[in-house]
């Protein structure tokens, strides 16, 4: 039996793990699944109740509420305002407990899947097949993510946004629960020096080098 290409690709924000994955996805003929994307829901829930991004319980309740099928990358979870409330809701061991079968669930699918994020080689999809660590250094990042929102009409300073980009970093590598922390057995790929187009390729290519070890 042929085994199901699971494909876990983690990294910080802005780094292009979201862009690879999706492209990898689409390559390999595989659903994708950018978590983050759940993370950034819940905390948008939270803010549309004027509840507070500290208060577990309700962020809890949002995250058991969510369905991974009504998830899409609208301009409302994609701006830099629900990035931060992700990271913040991401702290709470509830929301992420909330979230684990889902996530869990979406890898299992019989032919394989895609899922990126921070924590899916180490917790999500700890026996992937394939498993990635996409980086790149802060400035690059927050000028990737800086451009994609001023592009949007969203004006904000550079020095805020490669200073949200460090917080958030710091936040999701230092939680308790799941940190971020690449997985022992990932390969890292820096983008810092790289398009879209090299980054895909090299990406392409661990996975391939997986699939044949």
């Amino acid at each position: 039996m042929t085994r199901p290409l699971v494909i876990a690709v983690d990294g910080p924000a802005a780094s292009g793990k979201g862009t690879i994955a999706a492209r990898l996805a689409a390559h390999y003929g595989l659903p994708h699944l950018d978590t983050g994307l759940l993370y950034r829901a819940v905390g948008q829930g939270v803010l549309a109740r004027g509840g507070s991004l500290d208060d577990a319980a309700l962020a809890e309740r949002i995250a058991r509420a969510l369905d991974a099928a009504d998830i899409s990358a609208s301009d409302l979870l994609t701006g830099g305002e629900a990035g931060e409330a992700a990271s913040r809701v991401a702290s709470h061991p509830g929301v992420r407990a909330a979230l684990l079968d889902l996530q869990r669930a979406f890898a299992a699918q019989p032919g394989g899947a895609v899922l990126d994020g921070r924590d899916i080689g180490t917790v999500i999809a700890p026996d992937a097949q394939a498993k990635l660590f996409i980086t790149a250094s802060p400035e690059v990042r927050a000028r990737r993510r800086w451009l994609q929102l001023t592009a949007r009409g969203d004006a904000i300073p550079f020095a805020d946004m490669l200073a949200d980009i460090l917080r958030r970093d710091e936040r999701d590598a230092g939680r308790g629960a799941a940190p971020m922390v690449p997985a022992v057995d990932a390969v890292l790929l820096d983008t810092t020096d790289l398009d879209i187009e090299a980054a895909f390729d090299a990406a392409r290519r661990i996975v391939e080098a997986a699939r044949a070890s």
